[in-house]
């Protein structure tokens, strides 16, 4: 069972022992997003872990990729691991190849999953329409094949989020950023083991996003889910973790 901590400026979910996994979630995402990762593979070696991103508590100035990988660095500092395999979905797939490019030495392995970095209109360049619940909802569901993931609860939190305005303002000032900071030229040198996940519905992420890591990265393997959207940890929790396990399984990581 996973435990949630709270340690000054750190929030997290942990569980398990061995080698550090570390999940980033999303810009609309939540600990919650990797519950199903971390009851399975902290039974399996790994200890497991789900760092909240500060993505509304850092000043206006400083919401940007790079801040956002500095605060997982120091993330690592604080827990003591020396090295960690960082997977991310989303925005937390671009934290994680920033990783790689700022603290290659940290990095053990990637694992991105509908990750942005390459594809622009993922992360949007406009302010989301507020105050709109049921325009909110339909966009929300179009993140995911399987619907029902889209629970009410989860609809009621982005909503909340993007009527927020100072939220909002954030959310889009950490959009333009992963624009800026586009990694095509940065990760043909990324000489790192790579695991690269793709819902094969995915609208946020394209299909043509994934074959572009795969060609422009030197050690990433593709692995597609069917029936899945941009969130295949939540979508299809169980083949997402049998093609981790099996990517896992190849290297010395535990």
């Amino acid at each position: 069972m996973s435990e949630f901590k709270k340690e000054g400026k750190f929030e997290y979910k942990i569980s398990g022992k061995g080698t550090p996994i570390i999940f980033l979630h999303g810009l609309m995402g939540t600990l919650g997003n990797f519950d199903s990762q971390v009851e399975y593979f902290a039974t399996r070696g790994y200890q497991v872990t789900v760092p909240s991103l500060p993505l509304y508590s850092m000043p206006l100035a400083t919401s940007t990729v790079k801040n956002l990988t500095r605060f997982v660095k120091s993330y690592m500092d604080h827990m003591g691991y020396e090295k960690a395999v960082i997977a991310g979905n989303s925005l937390g797939g671009h934290i994680a190849l920033m990783m790689q490019k700022l603290h290659p030495e940290n990095v053990l392995g990637l694992i991105l999953a509908g990750s942005s970095g390459l594809y622009e209109a993922a992360m949007g360049s406009s302010y989301p329409r507020r105050g709109d619940r049921d325009y909110i909802a339909a966009r929300i569901r179009d993140v995911f094949y399987v619907k029902e993931v889209a629970t009410e609860e989860l609809i009621d939190e982005v909503f909340a989020t993007v009527n927020d305005r100072m939220k909002a303002i954030k959310t889009l000032a950490i959009s333009k950023s992963a624009i800026r900071h586009n990694m095509a030229n940065d990760i043909k040198e990324f000489h790192v083991p790579t695991c690269i996940i793709w819902g094969k519905q995915d609208e946020v992420t394209p299909p043509e996003v994934a074959e572009k890591f795969k060609k422009l990265l030197p050690d990433a393997e593709l692995h597609w889910i069917d029936k899945c959207g941009h969130a295949a940890m939540m979508e299809r929790p169980t083949d997402f973790n049998e093609i981790i396990e099996k990517w896992l399984s190849k290297f010395q990581f535990n």
